[in-house]
């Protein structure tokens, strides 16, 4: 498969994903919640189970320490999904403000032809992080979803409009 071809098949999954996420934001923004939960949850059982393997007593009481938290945190955000998404809904904006701004710095060290694009990129990545964290915690069971999904557009958008070597 061509490097050309993978573009345009990862754009066009790019688009799909965002027309799902801003077509059924609910859905998405508590499909995003539960990933994380089960991450999280998997990522506590694996701590556990590497805990024979950590050396001296005090290095294995935080790293059990540790998988309990990451653990515990997983299994709480699965339980109660809904509850959870107001939290990563400051996450989530805190998350695109710091994503927008590195593409800033990267249009801004560039001189790239696809610097244009970057530099859409980036404002609006940051501008709906803005958006999240402004209208926190009341959006909390839509925005994340819709904003997650107009972000996989541009991001879809840049990945076409790019050449190959800058994408």
């Amino acid at each position: 498969m061509t490097p050309k071809t993978l573009r345009w098949i990862t754009a066009a999954l790019l688009f799909l994903a965002a027309a799902a996420s801003v077509a059924l934001p609910f859905l998405s923004a508590t499909a995003l919640t539960l990933s994380i939960g089960v991450i999280a949850a998997v990522a506590g059982v694996s701590q556990l189970l590497r805990l024979g393997q950590v050396e001296g007593a005090k290095a294995r009481i935080f790293r059990g320490l540790t998988a309990l938290f990451y653990l515990v945190a997983g299994l709480w955000v699965v339980a109660f999904p809904v509850q959870s998404e107001v939290s990563l809904t400051l996450f989530v904006g805190l998350l695109l403000i710091a994503e927008g701004v590195m593409e800033l710095a990267a249009a801004a060290a560039s001189q790239a032809e696809a610097r244009p694009l970057v530099l859409a990129d980036g404002v609006i990545t940051a501008l709906l992080g803005g958006l999240l964290v402004a209208e926190w915690p009341t959006d909390s069971l839509w925005a994340v979803g819709t904003l997650f999904g107009i972000s996989l557009f541009f991001t879809g958008v840049r990945l076409l409009g790019a050449p190959a070597a800058e994408a």
